[in-house]
């Protein structure tokens, strides 16, 4: 005699829930990094996957209970949809998580931020007006978020920001080099996060009687929270900038009064 052992339907639509949240999640961060697709549609895009990820772990669960009480078939289904569901929601979470760590924050700069402007402001963009920290909340989630002082000359140091900035890939939109008479410099580079988020980084090499000074602002063009990425950008972008001047200076041991002048060339003579 045959016995017939059935798959369990809570499994087959475990596997398929799964199956499906996994091309809702990945499809629309592409099709958002490549601007195929606006905004606005990818957050309602995302929400809906995040939505269908949990509905997939839920009903494997459901599978997983109901097969050890009957002994159907449908544990690799299962499973596999509980595997796809969770992963499919990890960045929901960790974003999640993000949220819920920084403020929501959408432009942080070292100083005035008329002084530091932005290729494309978000006025221009039509979003909303960007969310600013105060000092006190910078002081304390950002540090490091501060100006930067160097005893080194304008041409100099800006040269070592712009090294840093092209080490990062990041999109180099503006460059206006220190002309050496005083005058400051100015970049601006444009970011693309892993999600598809368009950020701006903007820096300012300004001359000091002692060196010259370092400011950085890095702002989100078209979202409505940066989940911290703008003041760790800053954070990380500047710590790297003082070992990169540390470097600099240990090398150049003999270096007394950084100038931004090149030294006339020797003139030949006739022996």
């Amino acid at each position: 005699m045959r016995i017939f052992i059935r798959t369990s339907k809570w499994a087959i639509w475990a596997r398929r829930l799964g199956s499906l949240a996994v091309p809702l999640t990945v499809l629309p961060v592409l099709l958002h990094r490549e601007r195929l697709i606006d905004s606005p549609a990818f957050i309602v895009v995302a929400l809906f996957a995040a939505a269908l990820s949990v509905l997939a772990i839920f009903v494997s669960l459901v599978a997983l209970a109901r097969l050890w009480h009957t002994g159907d078939q449908g544990w690799g289904r299962a499973l596999m949809g509980l595997l796809l569901g969770s992963l499919c929601l990890a960045p929901f979470a960790w974003y999640g998580a993000l949220a819920l760590k920084y403020p929501a924050v959408t432009d942080i700069a070292t100083s005035a931020r008329g002084d530091l402007p932005l290729v494309f402001e978000p006025a221009m963009l039509d979003m909303p007006p960007p969310r600013l920290l105060s000092d006190a909340e910078r002081q304390l989630f950002f540090p490091n978020v501060a100006t930067r002082t160097y005893p080194l000359g304008a041409v100099q140091l800006f040269a070592l920001v712009d090294n840093l900035v092209a080490a990062q890939g990041w999109d180099i939109r503006l460059r206006e080099e220190p002309d050496g008479m005083g005058g400051a410099g100015r970049l601006n580079a444009r970011i693309v996060t892993p999600p598809g988020w368009r950020e701006e980084a903007v820096f300012r090499v300004t001359p000091i009687p002692d060196g010259a000074a370092v400011d950085m602002r890095s702002a989100s063009l078209n979202a409505v929270t940066d989940f911290g990425s703008n003041g760790n950008r800053i954070s990380a972008f500047l710590v790297a900038l003082d070992n990169e001047v540390t470097a600099f200076l240990r090398d150049n041991p003999n270096l007394d009064q950084p100038l931004d002048v090149e030294a006339p060339a020797p003139v030949e003579t006739d022996r």
